[in-house]
């Protein structure tokens, strides 16, 4: 259902890589799906292709692809995940915003679609909040995004509709950052909070250990409602 192209970059003449998973029938309506740091692999590619399935649109931009193109990781394997932990740290998230600033003008010129949603998992979670905060993307949901306790500064600047899933025992965002999200975005009358007791992070993966089916479905379901609310 899907395949690699490449789209312009923003204020560049760089072109970088993106999966693109395209629907049976016209749409109106796209969803960018933005990975964790192991890449465009087979469990972002499953997300894509699920979302064409359901009638939308999806693309998923090769986020590293500035200093490692094409890279895709298995988080199983112990080496790839220290080797993801490497291409995070090397990860400009500015220049992240800019590839999803220009995957919207893309979506919108090129492909003729009106409204762009997002999705992000783990470093992608992180990039749906920046981008809700930043871009004039229509609807965003974030997955266990990591670091948004340090960019609630921000939050001023969200005008369009955010969710965030909140796995509760997250061992990358521990209970005080998930105190600060609470703390910093609970009133905000454009982000939903859903927490997941007891889940850890990763629990939505397509594919491994990490998954937890229960509460990946339960997940997911908000996320297509959501999405089918505001990006009709």
């Amino acid at each position: 259902m899907g395949e690699m192209t490449s789209i312009s970059a923003w204020e560049s003449d760089e072109e970088f890589p993106v999966y693109q998973a395209t629907p049976e029938n016209e749409t109106t309506a796209a969803i960018i799906v933005m990975p964790e740091i192991f890449g465009v692999n087979a469990g972002i590619r499953k997300k894509c292709d699920d979302w064409a399935a359901l009638g939308y649109l999806a693309l998923a931009p090769d986020v590293f692809w500035r200093f490692a193109p094409g890279v895709e990781l298995d988080p199983e394997v112990p080496e790839q995940m220290q080797e993801a932990f490497g291409y995070f740290q090397q990860f400009d998230a500015n220049l992240g915003v800019h590839d999803i600033e220009a995957a919207i003008r893309w979506i919108r010129a090129e492909r003729g679609i009106p409204k762009v949603g997002l999705v992000g998992f783990c470093l992608g979670g992180r990039m749906a909040y920046m981008a809700a905060a930043r871009t004039d993307i229509d609807a965003s949901v974030g997955y266990y995004g990591v670091m948004i306790d340090q960019m609630l500064a921000e939050a001023h600047a969200i005008a369009n509709p955010l969710m965030l899933h909140i796995p509760t025992a997250d061992h990358f965002v521990g209970p005080e950052a998930q105190a600060a999200i609470h703390a910093g975005l609970g009133q905000h009358t454009k982000v939903v909070l859903h927490d997941y007791p007891g889940l850890d992070h990763g629990f939505a993966a397509e594919m491994g250990g990490r998954r937890d089916d229960v509460g990946a479905r339960l997940a997911d379901e908000r996320t297509r409602l959501f999405f089918a609310e505001h990006l009709a």
